[in-house]
């Protein structure tokens, strides 16, 4: 692979892929194609950061701008994914889905169970996430937690330009309701990715860093974070497996249990605020079925438990960042297990 694309336009190609090979995709949003206030003018936007320019060009009515109303145009995702369309709706940001839960949680989610497996819902759901763009509390936050916890969701968490157009080719084909999580600040980043098209298989983590003194699980940009510890770690001899789950529902589990027996030690690092978020979820899960491996409290890197400040300096003191994963990881390293038990 020599060619090099931002993880903005990984998203648009795998759109545009599915399309043509596909003519029951369709995708709809607030201003996805967009004359952004210009009578008369088409395809001006794109969406608030221009993920779906040009495909309007392509594909004509098959992208379709929506009213301001994300219950009405979620729901109708989700009735024509019923229908037999693979409908792809973008929300502008996850901190939306508030609006329209009810028909994700209540129906999406349950129609293959409520209809005895006879009923499929191929929608996929796209929406922003996550701080760094100091846009407040509003437009900031990690929900991926609160849709995980759903039954027959599934959840998709892209940490690079490779994965995000693989995972999103993998999510429209899939026959059940998508959530698929995109970090704004993400969307610049460039990465080397095929000009085909590919999938990426759900519950596949990937193993970022192979290491053997401690395991670092991280999510969404966080991968980035613990890569960049693991980096400055590396100088000190500490050798960090760094594992991208990629998917939070289905989740890889076999891969982080196998990494900690491996390595004894666990660091999770999760942008989602700290009660209940995966964080949590992956601590346990490793203390109920790896606790005689454990050689050192595991430790989870978060937020603390507040809205995302507004202020620029706040924000970025509430990220977690490369610095809180290497005290994280020099504290789980560095701990002895015979000392702590006296």
């Amino acid at each position: 692979m020599s060619r090099e694309i931002t993880y903005k336009e990984a998203i648009n190609e795998a759109l545009a892929q599915e399309m043509e090979r596909d003519s029951t995709v369709i995708a709809m949003g607030i201003d996805i194609v967009g004359g952004h206030g210009s009578p008369g003018v088409l395809d001006a936007w794109g969406g608030v950061l221009g993920v779906t320019k040009g495909l309007y060009g392509k594909f004509g009515d098959r992208i379709m701008d929506t009213p301001i109303s994300e219950s009405a145009y979620i729901g109708a995702a989700i009735g024509a994914a019923t229908q037999g369309m693979r409908p792809v709706a973008e929300l502008m940001f996850v901190d939306f889905m508030g609006v329209c839960f009810d028909q994700i949680m209540n129906q999406a989610a349950k129609f293959r169970y409520m209809f005895g497996g006879k009923a499929n819902t191929p929608v996929v759901i796209r929406c922003m996430y996550g701080a760094g763009f100091h846009a407040a509390a509003q437009h900031s936050q990690c929900l991926y937690p609160m849709f995980t916890h759903v039954p027959g969701i599934k959840c998709v968490l892209p940490s690079t330009p490779y994965d995000v157009k693989g995972l999103l080719i993998q999510s429209i084909r899939d026959d059940d309701p998508v959530i698929f999580f995109e970090h704004k600040v993400l969307y610049s980043m460039k990465g080397e990715v095929p000009e085909e098209s590919y999938t990426i298989p759900f519950g596949k983590a990937n193993i970022v860093r192979n290491g053997k003194d401690v395991t670092i699980v991280a999510l969404g940009r966080m991968v980035h974070m613990a890569t960049a510890a693991a980096t400055t770690l590396a100088k000190d001899g500490i050798d960090c497996e760094i594992i991208d789950p990629r998917t939070t529902s289905p989740l890889d589990k076999d891969a982080i249990l196998t990494s900690v027996k491996k390595t004894g030690k666990l660091v999770v690092v999760d942008e989602a605020s700290p009660r209940c978020n995966m964080a949590t979820d992956i601590s346990a899960i490793v203390a109920q079925e790896a606790f005689d491996a454990l050689t050192a409290p595991i430790m989870m890197v978060s937020p603390p438990h507040t809205p995302v400040p507004f202020a620029d300096s706040l924000e970025d003191l509430y990220v977690p960042n490369a610095a809180k994963v290497e005290t994280a990881v020099r504290s789980v390293v560095g701990h002895r297990m015979d000392v702590a038990v006296r």
